[in-house]
């Protein structure tokens, strides 16, 4: 039985619970942990590039807002978010419509779409500046040191 056969998520405030949440890999377990997805995916959008830094920038200020608040579970959220807005700006930037494959399995050929790859850009950007910011670090260390 794994992490996600063994917690209740529409049960669980990670907010009031944090002992229960573990970071995962990559944007694992997104769109699962609450109230952060109630607070941050209506923020999320990468249409055009306008929609991406107006989206990137108010996810950012969120994660912010999660670290002045000493809110670990918050921030690592925020990082997940402005992550799958790269990846998916990214596989949309790629293929059209989004898919990589077509009804049959096979992949489609790849047709760039430059307005796409540059919100991929918008929120690679800050998912980096995220990642790599030292207090994040110390408190994803200690997040998994205290509790897995």
């Amino acid at each position: 039985m794994g992490y996600y056969d063994s917690v209740d998520f529409d049960n669980t405030d990670f907010r009031k619970e944090p002992h229960k949440y573990k970071v995962g890999r990559g944007e694992q377990g997104v769109l699962m942990v609450e109230p952060y997805k109630g607070e941050i995916l209506p923020n999320w959008r990468f249409k055009t590039p306008d929609i991406a830094q107006e989206s990137a920038d108010t996810i950012y200020q969120q994660y912010c807002d999660y670290k002045k608040n000493d809110d670990f579970v918050g921030m690592d959220m925020a990082r997940k978010f402005l992550q799958m807005g790269y990846t998916r700006a990214r596989r949309y930037a790629n293929y059209p419509g989004g898919k990589k494959y077509d009804k049959n399995g096979d992949l489609n050929e790849r047709d760039i779409d430059q307005t796409k790859a540059k919100s991929a850009e918008i929120f690679e950007e800050k998912w980096i500046t995220v990642r790599e910011d030292e207090e994040y670090l110390k408190k994803k260390k200690a997040h998994q040191k205290k509790y897995g």
